[in-house]
């Protein structure tokens, strides 16, 4: 059936890319993508009644953004600025809110709620949010930091990002460190299961059960696991361990190992163990920057999905559970894309360093400057 005759649509490449673009961008402008859609299919030489069956519309719709796109272009699909109600609280206002929350607390605590600082500036709680939102400020959140200190800092940072973006040939690069004091607890009283409209409860109280120690090994480029739990977390353990990734590697291949600093990595005990097998390279990370060692996220990964939430009434019972994680992440391994360079760390470094010590400096001045 044909429609009524309308004006056609003639897109220059240019304004074909744009509305393709707009159309694709559903969850931010999912109106203009749907006006870009219009246009799209208007294109084709369809009338305004068969675009509207196809895109379940009115044929005003459709009749109404064709002529705003005839006499404005793609401009002419975004909706025009609103007026709104006036501004009630002036740049002077906002500033005094940011300042008080900057640079003081209040009495008998140590940061701001919403309706405290409201109370104290005469403002709507609500205000005070909305400023807070505008500029990102949280003073009811708190996050930890650990500058390190370690004169190698530099050196141990390439060398190990190195390792990373750009492995050595006819060699296997593993992450290596151990989970320790992993509990086996089970709860007091059983676990009430996920229902529709309730969420799973468990009671706070627990029994332990003993503990283990996880060593394991991630594959760099293959995001393999290899992991064993042992009893204690000694030097000892270290070796069998060693021992058991000695006996799963090629002989023809060279290893290097990522490690941290702990001291069992480091006893005469394994310094003779590797004397004798010279395959093995070890690079240590610098203090305070396990986060620099990819095995630390598959321990984050560990502890979210199985061991965070799980209840077990023997250490047995949580070595089967551990020993299912690494069989079953094996299956389907995926190794963590690592995309920063050596630079780029360092200067992020370098930046957070330089204003943490601005802060301890104005800190200090302030501190003096109340004494006298």
């Amino acid at each position: 059936m044909k429609g009524h005759s309308t004006t056609r649509i003639h897109l220059e490449a240019a304004e074909k890319t744009e509305l393709e673009q707009l159309a694709r961008l559903r969850r931010r402008t999912r109106h203009v993508a749907f006006r870009a859609q219009i246009i799209l299919h208007c294109n084709q030489g369809l009338s305004d009644r068969r675009v509207a069956a196809l895109l379940r519309t009115s044929n005003g719709t459709v009749g109404l953004w064709r002529r705003r796109f005839l006499a404005c272009g793609v401009d002419g699909l975004f909706d025009e600025p609103r007026a709104g109600a006036p501004r009630q609280i002036d740049d002077q206002r906002i500033e005094e809110v940011v300042t008080q929350t900057l640079e003081s607390t209040p009495e008998a605590a140590t940061h701001w709620s919403t309706r405290l600082l409201a109370r104290k500036l005469r403002l709507s709680q609500s205000s005070v949010s909305r400023i807070w939102r505008a500029f990102r400020l949280k003073p009811h959140r708190q996050e930890s930091f650990v500058l390190s200190k370690d004169p190698q800092l530099v050196q141990k940072v390439r060398d190990i990002v190195g390792l990373y973006l750009s492995p050595p040939v006819n060699a296997l690069v593993l992450c290596v460190d151990e989970k320790s004091q992993i509990q086996a607890l089970s709860r007091s009283q059983p676990i009430l299961p996920l229902r529709p409209g309730q969420l799973e409860r468990r009671t706070p109280d627990y029994f332990r059960h003993g503990t283990t120690t996880l060593f394991a090994a991630l594959d760099v480029a293959t995001g393999k696991v290899i992991g064993h739990c042992f009893p204690k977390h000694r030097s000892q353990e270290f070796r069998k361990f060693l021992d058991l990734l000695d006996q799963s590697i090629p002989a023809n291949l060279q290893v290097h190992l990522v490690l941290d600093n702990y001291a069992t990595h480091k006893t005469a005990l394994i310094q003779r163990w590797l004397l004798k097998r010279p395959r093995y390279h070890l690079h240590f990370t610098p203090t305070h920057a396990s986060w620099l060692n990819q095995v630390e996220r598959w321990f984050a990964l560990l502890t979210q999905r199985q061991i965070k939430r799980g209840s077990h009434a023997s250490v047995g019972a949580l070595l089967h559970a551990i020993a299912d994680f690494i069989q079953t992440h094996n299956k389907d391994p995926k190794p963590l894309h690592w995309q920063k360079t050596s630079t780029e760390i360092l200067a992020a470094i370098t930046r957070f360093a330089s204003s943490t010590l601005q802060a301890h400096a104005s800190n200090v001045e302030e501190f003096n400057d109340s004494g006298d």
